[in-house]
């Protein structure tokens, strides 16, 4: 599975990557509005240190806007996603920037004929939204795991990206289902390392240590 860093903010993907645990960005309005910064120069800045695809979101709600857009974003690096909603006109755009071989995300997805849609249209990523089903009492995980299968009875070369990522089990449940990439704000991607028996075995081993120390003196 691949991890994507949803965020906008420079330092938390540059300590990420370090950790290697980057292998794309997702952003989106809300998060380059979060960082407090340009949009363009954002996502500018981020291209220079991350070789993965970075999706970056239309605004438009004609396919030609979305297209006028996709062709502004294209040019602000080699590794530009163009991020577009389910929609009709979304569709007419992915299918378009298909055909020209540049790549696609499809965002706000929240069910399996939708993602079914947009791999017809040829999208590179599509994005369920598991985090926002789960909010109106839907079980999200189920998304990724009846898309998965709709996905290979047919041999769909689109890829499952999981989004709305709320905490650690929503990434192995979706790991578990064959979701192909996942999606992470910072603070859970960081979260991955936890585990109160690592913590206590270090603290043990850090105990030991310094008694072997003092007994050897």
């Amino acid at each position: 599975m691949e991890f994507f860093i949803d965020s906008a903010n420079i330092e938390d993907i540059k300590k990420a990557k370090d950790m290697g645990l980057v292998d794309g960005v997702t952003t989106n309005p809300t998060l380059i509005k979060k960082a407090g910064k340009d949009h363009k120069a954002t996502i500018q800045e981020i291209s220079q240190f991350i070789d993965g695809p970075i999706s970056v979101e239309t605004l438009g709600h004609t396919a030609e806007e979305m297209l006028e857009e996709a062709n502004e974003y294209i040019t602000w690096g080699n590794n530009i996603v163009i991020k577009i909603v389910m929609t009709p006109e979304g569709m007419k755009a992915v299918k378009q920037l298909s055909a020209k071989n540049i790549k696609t995300n499809v965002t706000l997805v929240f069910s399996p004929l939708q993602g079914l849609i947009a791999a017809k249209a040829g999208a590179t990523y599509i994005s369920p939204f598991l985090g926002r089903l789960d909010d109106i009492g839907h079980d999200g995980l189920t998304i990724i795991e009846q898309t998965r299968t709709i996905f290979d009875n047919y041999k769909f070369k689109t890829k499952i990206l999981a989004a709305s990522i709320r905490h650690p089990m929503h990434i192995l449940d979706s790991a578990q289902m064959g979701a192909d990439v996942a999606t992470v704000p910072a603070g859970t991607l960081f979260k991955l390392f936890e585990h109160p028996l690592t913590a206590n075995g270090i603290e043990a081993f850090i105990k030991d240590s310094k008694a072997w120390a003092t007994s050897a003196v």
